[in-house]
């Protein structure tokens, strides 16, 4: 009894917003707008996910705490839209696709530069 009591007081704004969000819509609502499925926010919101939680967080405080980042190229943006722009695929027909492709590996806000120095430490 006293693990859930310090795992309730311990759970991080974020994972409190992901289970209020899911409240008050849908888990699949959630999923949809953070890019996930239903399958992930579950698991996340039950704690046995065992992909890139980081990322999750970082979507979550995007798309629902206002969390922003500056964009070298769009300006101040949501976290969650920085993590979609750097997952999305190359097109050479949208110039601004074109900038973005080129701009985010060497952001300082790219997600995989995270994994990479985790991987290194390890």
């Amino acid at each position: 009894m006293e693990n859930i009591i310090t795992k309730e007081v311990q759970e991080t704004r974020w994972l409190q917003e992901l289970r209020t969000q899911c409240k008050l819509t849908s888990q699949s609502k959630v999923a949809k707008t953070l890019g996930y499925s239903v399958a992930v926010i579950n698991q996340v919101l039950k704690g046995t996910y065992k992909g890139d939680l980081k990322k999750v967080e970082q979507k979550v405080r995007g798309a629902f705490l206002g969390e922003t980042v500056g964009c070298p190229i769009l300006g101040e943006l949501e976290r969650n839209k920085c993590i979609e722009h750097q997952t999305a695929k190359y097109s050479s027909v949208n110039r601004l696709r074109v900038q973005l492709f080129k701009a985010c590996p060497n952001c300082d806000y790219n997600t995989t530069h995270e994994l990479e120095e985790t991987e290194v430490c390890a």
